[in-house]
C-alpha cells in the first residue's frame, strides 16, 4: 500500500515545488501585466460625465478617429517601427554571422563585449550622448565645419534620420542576440556541402541560411519592434517636438491633461496595433509565435 503510494506522493510533492517556483513569475504577471491592463481596459471605455461620476463610452475611441492629427500620428509611428526594425535587422545580420561564424575564443567574446558595453548605461545617457554629438553645437557637426564638408555647422537633431539611428541603436542588441543563438545552430558542413555543388553566396544565404535563421530572425524583430513601437524617450529627445511619436500623444493625454480614459484608450490603440502587425508578421514568415520562442 504504501509503496503504491509513494509514486502519487512524488508526483504532489513535484506539483508543489512547481507551483511554488512559479508563483513569483506568476505574481508579477498578474500584478504588473494582467491587472494594469484591465484597468487600463475599464478606464477606456468610460467617459466622465460629472465629478467622480462614470458612464459607459466609446467617445475615446471616436475621438481618435475623428481627429487627424492621431491617426496620422499613430501611422507615422507604425511606419517608423516598421522602418527601424528593418534597419536592425540588415545591420545586426552581419554582426551576429560574424560572431556566430567568422571568429572563435577571445575575439568572438570581444565583439559580444563590445554589443553589450552601451547597455551597462541608460537608454537616457545613451540618447542624451546622440545629442551631445550631432546638436549644431556638438562634436560631429564641427567636425564636418572643420573637414570642410559644410561652410556652418549644420543641426543634425530633430529629423526622422536622426530618431532612426537612435532607435537603431537601441535596439541592436536585441536583434543580434536571437540571431547568435540562431546561427550557432547552423552546421557549417552544410554550407559547405553547397559551395561543393556549386552554390554561390546569394543562393546559400536565402536557400540555407535565412531559412534556418528564421526563428532568431523573427523573434528578434518582434521583441525590436515591440521595443521600438513602445519607445518614448528616444523619439522624444532626438526628433523634438515635432517627433509625432504615438507614445508622446499617450504622454500627454495621461500627464499633461490629466485625461486617463483617453490616454487609456490610446493606450489600447497601441497594443492592438502591436499585435496586429506581429501577427501579420508570423503569418508572411510562416512561423508561429510559441515555436519561435521556444526555438530562439
Amino acid at each position: 500500500m504504501s509503496s503504491a503510494n509513494t509514486p502519487n506522493q512524488s508526483r504532489h510533492v513535484a506539483r508543489l515545488m512547481l507551483m511554488l517556483l512559479l508563483a513569483p513569475a506568476l505574481l508579477w504577471l498578474l500584478g504588473l501585466i494582467v491587472l494594469p491592463h484591465v484597468e487600463l481596459g475599464i478606464l477606456s471605455m468610460r467617459a466622465r460625465v460629472a465629478p467622480r461620476v462614470y458612464e459607459p463610452s466609446l467617445a475615446q475611441f471616436r475621438t481618435f478617429f475623428e481627429e487627424p492629427l492621431y491617426w496620422h500620428t499613430f501611422m507615422r509611428t507604425a511606419l517608423m517601427s516598421i522602418v527601424a526594425t528593418a534597419l536592425t535587422l540588415l545591420m545586426a545580420f552581419p554582426i551576429a554571422w560574424t560572431i556566430a561564424k567568422l571568429v572563435r575564443g577571445h575575439a568572438k567574446s570581444m565583439l559580444f563585449v563590445m554589443c553589450l558595453i552601451p547597455f551597462w548605461v541608460s537608454e537616457t545617457v545613451r540618447t542624451l550622448g546622440w545629442m551631445i554629438l550631432l546638436r549644431e553645437s556638438g562634436v560631429l557637426p564641427a567636425l564636418l565645419v572643420w573637414l570642410g564638408v559644410t561652410p556652418a555647422p549644420v543641426e543634425l537633431l530633430y529629423h526622422d534620420a536622426t530618431i532612426l539611428v537612435g532607435l537603431v541603436y537601441t535596439s541592436m542588441l536585441f536583434m543580434v542576440i536571437p540571431l547568435i543563438s540562431a546561427l550557432e545552430s547552423l552546421d557549417d558542413s552544410l554550407i559547405e556541402a553547397a559551395y561543393d555543388l556549386g552554390g554561390n553566396g546569394w543562393s546559400i544565404l536565402r536557400q540555407i541560411v535565412i531559412p534556418h535563421a528564421a526563428p532568431g530572425i523573427v523573434a528578434g524583430c518582434i521583441v525590436v519592434f515591440m521595443l521600438t513601437l513602445g519607445n518614448y524617450l528616444t523619439p522624444t529627445l532626438l526628433g523634438g517636438k515635432n517627433s509625432q511619436w504615438f507614445t508622446e500623444q499617450i504622454y500627454t493625454q495621461f500627464i499633461t491633461r490629466f485625461n486617463w480614459e483617453q490616454g487609456a484608450a490610446f493606450g489600447f490603440l497601441l497594443l492592438a496595433l502591436s499585435t496586429a502587425i506581429v501577427w501579420v508578421g508570423l503569418k508572411l514568415s510562416g512561423q508561429k509565435f510559441g515555436e519561435v520562442m521556444q526555438r530562439s
